[in-house]
C-alpha cells in the first residue's frame, strides 16, 4: 500500500498548523519532501505559479489536492509522493477546499504518471478519502492502514 511506504520514508504529516492561506499550505505539505531532499524549495514556487496560472486545477476531488509542478523540473531531486493532513480545510476559491495533500515530486514525465496513476488508485478505494479525513495522527494512520490489508 502507497501509505505505508510514504510511513516509511517519514513523508507524512498529520498537523494541527493552520495556514494563513493555501500558499502556506503547499509550503507545509511540501515540508517533508524538502526535508528528504526529494525537492529543493524552489519546486513549491512552481507550483504556487501553477496554481496563479491556471486556477485550482490541484483540487482534484472535494478535500484532496495534488500538488505538482513541471515533471521535468531542475527542482526535484528524487520520485516520491508527501502526504500532508490538515485539520482545517484549506480554501484555494470558490467550491475547491483540501485536507489531504498528496505532494508529487518525479524526477520524468513518466515516474510522474506513475505516481499519478497509483495514487488516483488508492484514492478510489472505497471510504478511503473519508477514513483519512478522520485521521488525527500517526497512530490513526498505522491503524488504517493495517486495517486496509
Amino acid at each position: 500500500m502507497m501509505l505505508n511506504e510514504m510511513l516509511d520514508k517519514d513523508l507524512v504529516e498529520i498537523t494541527d498548523k493552520t495556514p494563513k492561506d493555501w500558499k502556506e499550505a503547499l509550503k507545509i505539505a511540501a515540508g517533508k519532501l524538502v526535508e528528504h531532499d526529494y525537492i529543493k524549495e524552489a519546486y513549491i514556487d512552481e507550483i504556487i505559479k501553477n496554481v496563479e496560472d491556471n486556477g485550482p486545477y490541484i483540487v482534484i476531488v472535494p478535500g484532496v489536492a495534488m500538488p505538482h509542478a513541471n515533471a521535468k523540473s531542475d527542482n526535484v531531486l528524487g520520485t516520491a509522493i508527501g502526504f500532508t493532513k490538515f485539520n482545517e480545510s484549506v480554501s484555494f476559491g470558490p467550491n475547491s477546499n483540501a485536507k489531504l495533500f498528496f505532494t508529487l515530486a518525479a524526477r520524468d514525465p513518466n515516474e510522474h504518471l506513475k505516481n499519478i496513476g497509483e495514487l488516483s488508485d488508492m484514492l478510489m478505494t472505497d471510504g478511503l478519502i473519508d477514513k483519512l479525513m478522520n485521521v488525527e495522527n500517526i497512530d490513526d494512520l498505522k491503524e488504517l492502514i493495517g486495517s486496509d490489508k
